[in-house]
């Protein structure tokens, strides 16, 4: 037989980080080692967030969902003994992605390393942040000038770095359709590109620089077909915009370059093991097309919705990938669906649907205006709304969650306190301390002639006013930001000193303008939820039953909380949501101030042992113990048993995915609280 070359695989990346600098970096040189070709770095909440550990809103985050990196010496720990002149590094960071990159950029001339050669990607998509991640801070014109700034630099400096990945992966897990998600991401590249070609920063004839090094980010879920062909769509797309809006006549400028996470969204608590079977279902939809295959791929554990992933878990979604790579015959042919009339028929689809989205958001000024006139919002949760209302129906069949729900005693879950990893408690005290004694300790020369020197600082506080001197201006952020970083300034000051000058911003939530999902037909279970409401304020003689909606911390995925909120609201409830991070003294002086019936604290971020405590010894101390608390998220359940001890009145996790049902039980709650009956469905219907 003769051998046939094979292609070079993708990228391999396993996105992880968690407690410590320390203990991440010994879980990323072990992933290395186990054949993994690229890092991908989580950061936790307060990171992207820009706060310090220490800050009241970080309370119950630090080290959760990723890894802390307050100042150069976390950077510094962080990747210690890994080579950065060598790696590929993907960092999942927005808000404050300047900040990150000029840390691993001084971190890496440290190292010694010729920073012309380092290669990654920072994230730095702010709009998908509005939309669906929450992890914004400062309003869309600021942040799109921290975008075109970053981009403008690296052009000159860092010209192998992608300095932004469009990011449509979390309009996905917010509810986008295919064609909202190519089109809300191509609208966002859109407003990137004219901002930096508009500022001036970049000269025309290396425009096209600028073009090559924008990456994409994307999902893929579990409808195989419509996937492929949807990355198919996202090039023919892309390679169209940049030529004709832009010009650029180097094919190789306008090639479509995308990571990949498959779909988490999907992924359940019930039956986990089926998990597994989705995500290579979903691989395969970026790596089968030769002509539309992922540059990089990151998997998702089986697990994740149980709890965050092991080591081992995550060595199996690398193995995954391996498997495919090396032992399969996948990277030896040409693109095996090419002069398909299905797929063909079905990109030609796409591509005319989202042109015209693409040509609506540009009429309403492009995917700024969209974002602050809360179209795009509003659209992403009447999508999601619909999504789940299939789901309920059972028009969407989910194995294991709607159909097929007998099962076998499952192995892998059979203690399921240790089939995730737990973050110790104890690290957020470790790592509170720890940035005290770098602000107490760290060097505060007054020698400003090392300015651009990584080896001689100037002080924080004038670094800190070269940096607000700058914002307020119109220079490049970049270089105020480096000057930052040498001189030792934490996250939350480099952040805090850009609020002062920027301000800050509460995207709209989308709940009030998102039309009814489910309808309340004579004999639909919507139809006894809202009688249930509606008997229920009247015995209460209050008019209508008040819920309260609050995400407490810094957990910005909102998409569970709006959800409650909309079909709350279609039930009858008044509904008070105000959007995300919040303290837990402002979700209680709302709930007084408003007088509602029932509080529920959506949390996914696994700060609920922290905050949830705190809302009821607030609520008890205001004297409104009565007032029941439910807490939505992803609980383990030996945390879900510890909450109820505590005084909440309910606790539902992913497996709970009937939202009219949970609602019913809300009511149950308010009856319950206030010493009424209890009310079956069957007899309001009745």
């Amino acid at each position: 037989m003769t051998e046939r070359q094979k292609d070079r695989p993708w990228l391999m990346r396993t996105y992880a980080g968690h407690s410590t600098a320390e203990a991440s970096n010994e879980l990323y040189r072990r992933n290395l080692a186990k054949g993994q070709t690229g890092l991908s770095v989580a950061f936790d909440l307060p990171t992207q967030t820009g706060y310090d550990p220490d800050h009241v809103l970080a309370r119950g985050e630090v080290g959760r969902v990723g890894v802390p990196v307050s100042h150069l010496g976390d950077m510094r720990r962080l990747f210690q003994d890994i080579p950065l002149e060598q790696m590929n590094t993907s960092m999942t960071i927005n808000a404050t992605a300047m900040w990150l990159l000029a840390l691993y950029q001084v971190v890496a001339e440290e190292q010694g390393a010729d920073t012309a050669l380092l290669q990654g990607t920072t994230q730095n998509d702010i709009v998908k942040e509005y939309l669906s991640r929450g992890t914004h801070v400062f309003p869309p014109g600021p942040s799109l000038r921290l975008t075109t700034d970053m981009i403008a630099y690296t052009v000159g400096h860092l010209p192998k770095w992608n300095p932004i990945n469009i990011c449509s992966y979390h309009l996905q897990e917010a509810g986008a359709t295919p064609v909202q998600e190519i089109s809300y991401a191509m609208s966002t590249a859109i407003a990137v590109l004219d901002a930096v070609r508009d500022s001036g920063q970049v000269p025309e004839d290396r425009f096209g620089e600028v073009v090559a090094r924008i990456s994409f980010f994307v999902n893929a879920g579990v409808r195989f077909i419509e996937e492929m062909c949807k990355m198919r769509a996202f090039g023919r797309i892309w390679d169209k915009i940049t030529h004709e809006r832009y010009g650029i006549e180097n094919a190789k400028q306008r090639r479509f370059r995308y990571g990949v996470q498959v779909n988490s969204l999907g992924l359940t608590e019930a039956q986990p093991e089926n998990n597994v079977q989705r995500i290579v279902l979903e691989m395969l939809a970026v790596t089968l097309s030769k002509d539309a295959r992922a540059r990089a791929v990151q998997l998702p554990a089986w697990n994740e919705a149980l709890g965050l992933p092991r080591p081992w878990d995550q060595q199996w979604s690398l193995r995954i990938q391996q498997v495919l790579a090396h032992e399969s015959d996948l990277l030896e042919y040409e693109d095996i669906f090419a002069g398909s009339h299905v797929v063909e028929a079905k990109v030609d689809s796409l591509v005319g649907e989202c042109l015209a989205e693409i040509d609506r958001i540009q009429q309403m000024g492009g995917a700024m205006a969209a974002v602050e006139s809360g179209y795009l919002k509003s659209r992403l949760v009447s999508s999601h709304a619909e999504r789940r209302a299939r789901i309920e129906a059972g028009d969407e069949k989910i194995i294991g969650v709607n159909i097929f729900r007998s099962t076998e005693e499952n192995p892998l879950t059979a203690d399921l306190d240790t089939a995730i990893m737990t973050v110790d408690p104890a690290v957020e005290a470790r790592v509170v301390g720890a940035v005290g004694r770098w602000r107490a300790e760290r060097q505060e020369s007054t020698d400003r002639q090392g300015n651009g020197d990584p080896f001689v600082f100037p002080t924080t506080q004038q670094a800190l006013e070269l940096l607000k001197e700058t914002a307020r201006g119109t220079d490049n952020l970049m270089e105020a930001t480096l000057e930052c970083v040498r001189a030792g300034v934490t996250t939350g000051e480099w952040a805090g000193a850009l609020r002062e000058v920027f301000g800050e911003y509460r995207a709209p939530t989308g709940v009030s303008s998102a039309p009814v999902a489910v309808t309340a037909e004579a004999g639909t279970p919507m139809a006894g939820v809202r009688e249930k409401v509606a008997r229920t304020a009247e015995e209460l003689g209050c008019g209508r039953l008040r819920l309260l909606v609050g995400k407490p911390g810094l957990d910005g995925h909102s998409n569970g909380a709006e959800q409650i909120a909309v079909r709350a609201r279609d039930a009858g409830f008044e509904v008070v949501y105000q959007g995300i991070r919040l303290t837990p003294e402002q979700i209680v002086s709302a709930a007084l101030a408003e007088d509602v019936h029932c509080v529920g604290l959506s949390i996914l971020s696994g700060s609920h042992t922290a905050l949830v405590p705190d809302v009821l010894d607030r609520l008890r101390e205001a004297g409104a113990a009565e007032v029941p608390v439910i807490v939505g998220g992803i609980i383990p359940n030996a945390d879900a048993a510890e909450l109820k001890r505590a005084g909440v009145a309910a606790v539902f996790t992913p497996k709970d995915f009937g939202i009219t049902e949970i609602i019913g039980r809300i009511v149950d709650e308010i009856r319950k609280a206030n010493k009424l009956s209890p009310l079956e469905s069957t007899e309001v219907l009745a």
